[in-house]
């Protein structure tokens, strides 16, 4: 029996990006839709709000202190200290349809967002991309002909990455190089058509399996590196959208969720939609170093 424990009940709009800070033992994470970044203190169980201008994509800390994150038109550092803003590159700035999203650290202190299309109303065009920030501040288009970037995360050895496309029904695994960043050889890793729902943001475990929450059907779920489903933890709110392991021993899973402007007779019956969760799951999870830029 999985314990969990709403942790911080705020009524995400669209909680995601969730991320621990070892050293100041803080998770950090993010509300798309209004424009906030969140941080955590499970010790004191104290959530402090940064505001932000425009909607947030995904975040990860900075070698040299503060953030590195990307907003709808890109790259950006955010220093929490001072609430300053620094622009580093927008590699979609000719693209009004789409917006970053998810992404996290690599285990060598790169770091990577994918962008989507998002355009309400409109027909899901294909036209997004993931892209890695290395240290020298130069970006690099690795993925295209993405909807909706997701789900990405890399084993412990750091050989095989994993994303996802939320619209295209997979999340893949690639070859993964460390020391260059580069990716081949994509293959189907989780078939969402057969499994239902979307894939949303993930995690890998020290064991090497992958955990991908799965917004609709409220769950989260653990595949084994091969790909079988070794474990699902329902959650009491149907849109889960993101998690990662955290905690002193980075034995707990945290767990966003989203509310998506909905009224609130959607979740009659439903506990602290759009709440920060913390799951109990029986495994610890690893670090993610910081962004070496």
């Amino acid at each position: 029996m999985v314990e969990i424990t709403c942790v911080v009940d705020a009524g995400a709009e669209l909680g995601e990006g969730t991320l621990w800070d070892s050293k100041a033992g803080v998770l950090w994470w993010i509300d798309i839709w209004n424009k906030l970044i969140h941080r955590y203190d499970p010790s004191t169980g104290r959530d402090d709000v940064f505001k932000t201008p425009e909607y947030l994509g995904c975040l990860g800390l900075r070698e040299k202190g503060g953030l590195v994150l990307t907003m709808t038109n890109g790259f950006h550092f955010f220093d929490p200290a001072t609430g300053k803003f620094e622009a580093i590159v927008d590699p979609e700035a000719h693209m009004p349809k789409t917006r970053f999203n998810d992404g996290k650290p690599d285990r060598q202190g790169r770091f990577w967002s994918g962008s989507m299309f998002e355009v309400p109303g409109q027909p899901i065009e294909f036209i997004g991309s993931l892209y890695r920030l290395d240290p020298d501040l130069s970006v690099h288009k690795m993925i295209d002909g993405i909807g909706c970037s997701n789900g990405l995360a890399w084993s412990p050895d750091s050989k095989t990455m994993y994303f996802s496309d939320s619209h295209a029904g997979a999340v893949w695994a690639y070859d993964f190089d460390p020391a260059t960043g580069d990716i081949e050889n994509r293959r189907t890793f989780i078939d969402m058509t057969v499994t239902g729902g979307l894939a949303d943001g993930a995690t890998v475990d020290a064991e090497g399996c992958y955990w991908v929450t799965i917004p609709v059907t409220g769950k989260v779920c653990r595949y084994d590196p091969k790909g079988r489903l070794m474990q699902t933890v329902v959650l009491p709110t149907d849109l889960p959208t993101c998690c990662e392991f955290g905690g002193k021993d980075l034995d707990i899973l945290y767990v966003t969720s989203a509310v998506l402007r909905r009224p609130a007779s959607h979740f009659v019956g439903q506990e602290n939609p759009g709440g920060l969760f913390a799951l109990d799951v029986g495994v610890k999870g690893l670090i993610l170093p910081a962004f070496k830029g």
